[in-house]
């Protein structure tokens, strides 16, 4: 099996040689990521293209190798194709609708004939030959050569005719690696999640910056959804997830400055942290999820206030984006039910929050503060691997793992309710409690002492989290569930 991989189409108008560059970074990208699935999978370059060949014998990757493809930034579209010899007309018409006879059922549609090399035959005879063959022997609402519900496409290169089966839409922006790194400040909402995800669409590797304010919970979920973002959509390029511990800044700030500057302040104190992570790290630009007017820290007068912190250059992807939009591209990522767990730390702080800050207002407030307290926080910040969230988890794992369930055990389902649903657990004879992980922390309240319960999540990782998560709060009738 064969796929056409379309590029992006700002790809297409670059100079030669930038041109050159972003194909050879897709071709590599993809491959690495295909690597992982198997090892057999080819990713082959060409000047307006790529090609992905999976071997006949390894179809059963077809689906995962098509999530690859939709889910890599650079990459308009991707056509899969069945490759036969060319052979005779009749024998190309064959080909064609056992691909397309169900599609067409009910449809007008066209034959488009894409031809290259030499060949006794024009395109528009084969087209002709191949759309009289279909109406005589499909169901179809006939030929629409002007504004046809279906395209048959096929593609002559030399001796070789190729099938198009079906067309995916890609995700579009540039590949991955293509533009300089940023430094995103990720809190595990929805607007920083997007953000993120924008950037990384966009080409550029993604750094994730966390302060944390909520604790060993907090810095877990946004994990979660850091190591999502980067599984689904950056694997490609190795990335690093820094946390800062932020509960002593937010602790100085609520002491000592005015409340109607809190909000403000508490921005401008993590702009001066981030700037001096990015410099460590040799990155120039800084990523927030800000947007017009959403909160008051976000209007404009005091955004640049915000601004005035910091000598980087503040990307701001959302900055004219409606709440709903963010929150459905949040679904779209598959990552909601994962955000809208984390709790909103920033907005406790505010109170009657201004929303004309002015610098000189502001900088007299901060004359309050201790810096020394940013600076120790700064000198507690821990950065990883964004993988090692997985690898370190695996490491380390003390909880026990089982794949059978005893009737003194219940399994604990604890995968979001879309993924419940979309595929249930089948444990015929077991009682499951249907627990997404964001109620665990209410639900294992009413858990009984004379029961073991088992975490289940699809991958294992979540399941092992919050299992540790529990034991270190006591429950120590917790293990996870891994059936075989």
């Amino acid at each position: 099996m064969k796929f056409i991989v379309k590029l992006f189409p700002e790809i297409t108008i670059k100079s030669r040689p930038v041109r050159k560059r972003f194909i050879q970074r897709l071709q590599n990208n993809l491959q690495i990521v295909m690597r992982r699935l198997d090892d057999d999978i080819r990713v082959s370059l060409f000047w307006d293209k790529l090609e992905v060949v999976l071997p006949e014998e390894k179809i059963q990757h077809r689906a995962g190798v098509c999530k690859i493809m939709a889910q890599a930034p650079g990459i308009h579209s991707f056509i899969e194709v069945q490759e036969y010899p060319l052979g005779s007309f009749h024998e190309a018409f064959e080909h064609t609708l056992q691909a397309y006879r169900e599609r067409l059922v009910g449809q007008t549609f066209k034959v488009r004939v894409k031809r290259s090399g030499k060949h006794e035959f024009k395109s528009i005879d084969l087209e002709r030959y191949i759309g009289g063959g279909l109406l005589e022997h499909a169901d179809t609402n006939g030929v629409d050569v002007k504004t046809p519900q279906l395209y048959v496409d096929l593609e002559v290169r030399d001796q070789k005719l190729f099938v198009f089966n079906e067309i995916h839409k890609g995700l579009g922006g540039y590949p991955l690696g293509t533009q300089e790194p940023v430094l995103s400040l990720i809190s595990g909402g929805f607007d920083s999640v997007v953000s993120s995800y924008m950037t990384m669409r966009r080409g550029s590797k993604t750094h994730f910056l966390f302060f944390n304010l909520g604790g060993k919970a907090h810095q877990m979920g946004v994990e979660q959804v850091a190591l999502h973002l980067w599984q689904e959509y950056g694997s490609c390029a190795r990335v690093k997830f820094i946390s800062v511990p932020f509960s002593e800044v937010v602790g100085d700030i609520l002491q000592n400055v005015h409340h109607s500057f809190m909000g403000v302040v508490l921005k401008r104190q993590m702009m001066r942290a981030a700037e001096k992570v990015a410099d460590f790290m040799k990155i120039d630009a800084l990523v927030t999820g800000e947007s017009i007017a959403q909160v008051s820290s976000q209007t404009i007068p005091n955004l640049a206030v915000i601004d005035r912190a910091t000598t980087k250059v503040i990307f701001r992807p959302l900055i004219t984006t409606d709440k709903q939009e963010i929150v459905d591209k949040t679904k779209a990522l598959g990552c909601f039910d994962l955000v809208a767990s984390i709790p909103e730390y920033c907005g406790v702080i505010s109170d009657r929050p201004t929303t004309r800050a002015k610098l000189e207002k502001v900088e007299a407030e901060e004359l309050n503060l201790d810096m020394s307290i940013l600076d120790r926080a700064l000198e507690q910040t821990r950065t990883s691997k964004i993988d090692d969230i997985v690898k370190n988890l695996q490491a380390q794992q003390q909880i026990e793992t089982l794949s059978k369930v005893s009737s003194m055990q219940k399994i604990v389902d604890i995968r979001a309710p879309h993924e419940q649903e979309k595929k249930p657990l089948n444990m015929p004879g077991c009682e499951i409690l249907l627990t997404p992980f964001y109620e665990l922390e209410t639900q294992m309240q009413h858990w009984s002492d004379e029961y073991e319960y088992l975490l289940y999540c699809e991958k294992g990782i979540m399941s092992q989290l919050h299992a540790q998560s529990l034991q270190e709060k006591g429950l120590l009738n917790v293990k996870v569930f891994r059936p075989e």
